[in-house]
């Protein structure tokens, strides 16, 4: 039995994706990151085709869009309890994978919280705070005002607390995992950032995605030099039909094996990273320090290690569920690709 809100999605995807498939929207840049990316040596040998993959992505971005626009309400109602599940809602099924419910405890205690634009990642946020995690997520405010107003006030708010924050300095992203911010209580938050972007801003730090080198975003190891026993968290919803699993993951330390196998990573791809001119003495429009390759030899960057495996573990299982795809994620080091 279909609700309205499930007739709804159906209607809005089946057209969405008409139109933009029709309009070709994103299709150049989908198709010259995976031409990238394939000669590399990430796919090991498997091919992805172009026109299959968008489509692939197309049907599933435009049906997360329409669960967003007509049945977010029924994530921020779930139960914070985690012995309730799983529980069915709005003719689903929403169940906590094994080993989550503790993981979930602990998020409760604060953190940092890496995720990326995977599958329905904005449930994702609503879900958490429903099951009672103090998850504040970074977000660039949107425009109008009016627009922004409303995607604080009602989206991204969950039994009356927003959960987006758009911190202007290193001190106020300190302050939310400190529990100092004047809106935390004297609570440790969840500090959540998308991290799965090209990052343009004069600290990015280089690494490699996807076997090719890539420019990565600096806060979250500048905030774990800051606060080196911040726990890190991954999380994500599994669907099978109308099955939602959610997913979490505590980071573990890289060992000495996965370290050496990042820095043979590391030199692999040096020699194909185009040289930039970096101001090295400016600091970025937040605040944030420089991270130099000096530091990065000294410890594994968070981003390029323990969350890069994640990620792509993730977009090996479903290559047409990872929407990064639709960005220009490697302008920074190739941006002759995008031309």
């Amino acid at each position: 039995m279909f609700s309205i809100g499930q007739i709804s999605v159906r209607i809005f995807a089946g057209a969405a994706f008409k139109v933009l498939g029709f309009a070709g929207w994103k299709k150049q840049t989908i198709k010259r990151n995976l031409e990238y990316v394939s000669q590399g040596t990430w796919m090991s040998g498997e091919k992805l085709e172009a026109e299959n993959l968008y489509k692939k992505m197309l049907r599933n971005l435009t049906w997360h869009v329409g669960e967003l626009l007509f049945c977010f309400d029924v994530y921020k109602k779930l139960p914070e309890d985690c012995g309730a599940y799983p529980f069915s809602a709005g003719g689903k099924i929403f169940e906590l994978a094994e080993g989550a419910a503790g993981t979930i405890e602990k998020m409760r205690r604060g953190g940092i919280f890496l995720t990326a634009h995977y599958g329905n990642y904005e449930a994702s946020g609503a879900w958490l705070c429903a099951l009672g995690v103090p998850l504040k997520a970074s977000f660039i405010p949107l425009k109008p005002k009016w627009l922004n107003r409303f995607v604080y006030e009602k989206v991204r708010c969950v039994r009356g607390r927003p959960y987006s924050i758009d911190a202007k300095n290193p001190r106020e992203f300190l302050d939310q995992l400190d529990g100092k911010a004047p809106d935390c209580g004297g609570k440790k938050q969840l500090f959540c950032l998308l991290a799965d972007q090209d990052s343009r801003i004069g600290s990015a730090m280089d690494g490699t995605f996807l076997g090719r080198p890539a420019k990565i975003n600096p806060l979250p190891d500048f905030l774990l030099r800051h606060r080196p026993n911040t726990p890190v968290f991954f999380c994500w919803i599994q669907e099978q039909g109308n099955r939602k699993i959610l997913h979490a993951v505590e980071a573990q330390e890289p060992n000495e094996t996965q370290r050496d196998m990042q820095k043979e990573m590391l030199k692999q791809v040096q020699h194909d990273v185009n040289q930039h001119d970096v101001n090295q003495h400016n600091m970025d429009q937040r605040g944030l320090d420089q991270h130099g390759s000096k530091q990065r030899d000294e410890k594994i960057s968070i981003v390029d290690g323990a969350y890069r495996a994640w990620l792509e573990e993730r977009i090996r299982e479903n290559p047409a569920l990872w929407y990064g795809w639709t960005h220009r994620r490697f302008r920074s080091t190739r941006p002759e690709i995008y031309h």
